[in-house]
C-alpha cells in the first residue's frame, strides 16, 4: 500500500514541478530538473535523517524514469501560462498529502516517536516544493504568509495516527490522513486561510527605523 501511495506521490509532485517550470518558461532541462527536485528532495531528506539506505528513488529506479518521461512529454504539449497556473493547486495538494503520509509512516517503521514521525511527514511533503520554488527564483510557499501548507501536512499525519490508534486499520488511516491533507490544503487555498503573520509595530520614539516587537 505504501509503495503505491509513494508512486502516486512521485507522479503528483513531478506534475506540479513540471507545471511550475512551464509557468516560468524553462526548457526541457529546466523542466526535468524542477520536476526531479519536487518529486525527490523531500523523501531524500527524510531518508537521510532516518539513515535509510539506499535512498527511496535509487531503490526504486523506475521513479526517476517516470519523472523523466513526464518531463519529456510535457515539453511536447503547448500550454499558456494562465492555463498552467489554473492546474497548479491540484497536483500540489495531492503531492503534499501523499508524501506527508508516506513519510510519517516510514518514520514510524524506523522506530521514531509519533511527534518525530509527523515532522518527517511534513519534511517529506514540503521540502521538495520549497527547494523547487527557490530553483525557480521564488520565495518558498513554506515560508510565506500564504494559504496553510505545512500545517495541513502536520494535521493529516496526526489524523492518520489517530485513526490507526482508534480503529487499528492502517489502510483506512492512510486514506483518512491523505484526505485531511488534500482537502484542508485546497480549502485553505480557496478561502485564503493563513496562519497569523507577525507584524512589527512602530511608534514616534522609534521613527528612526528601529523595530519594536509585538
Amino acid at each position: 500500500m505504501l509503495s503505491l501511495i509513494e508512486l502516486g506521490a512521485v507522479v503528483s509532485s513531478a506534475v506540479f514541478g513540471i507545471l511550475l517550470a512551464r509557468k516560468n518558461r524553462l526548457d526541457f532541462i529546466g523542466v526535468f530538473t524542477v520536476a526531479f527536485i519536487t518529486a525527490f528532495a523531500g523523501g531524500t531528506l527524510r531518508d537521510l535523517f532516518l539513515d535509510r539506505q539506499p535512498l527511496f528513488w535509487i531503490a526504486n529506479d523506475h521513479y526517476a524514469v517516470i519523472v523523466f518521461l513526464l518531463a519529456l512529454a510535457s515539453t511536447l504539449i503547448p500550454a499558456k501560462t494562465s492555463q498552467v497556473e489554473a492546474w497548479l493547486q491540484i497536483p500540489d495538494a495531492l503531492g503534499l498529502g501523499l508524501f506527508a503520509i508516506v513519510g510519517a509512516n516510514h518514520a514510524l517503521e524506523a522506530g521514531t516517536s509519533l511527534f518525530i514521525a509527523s515532522l518527517m511527514g511534513v519534511v517529506t511533503g514540503t521540502a521538495g516544493g520549497a527547494i523547487s520554488d527557490v530553483t525557480c527564483n521564488e520565495v518558498p510557499r513554506l515560508f510565506k504568509a500564504t494559504s496553510l501548507y505545512a500545517t495541513c501536512a502536520f494535521a493529516g499525519c496526526w489524523s492518520c495516527f489517530a485513526v490507526q490508534l482508534v480503529l487499528g486499520r492502517s489502510d483506512i488511516a492512510l486514506f483518512v490522513g491523505i484526505a485531511v491533507v488534500v482537502i484542508s490544503r485546497l480549502v485553505a487555498i480557496r478561502l485564503n486561510i493563513c496562519l497569523p503573520e507577525h507584524k512589527a509595530t512602530y511608534n514616534d520614539a522609534n521613527s528612526s527605523g528601529k523595530t519594536v516587537g509585538n
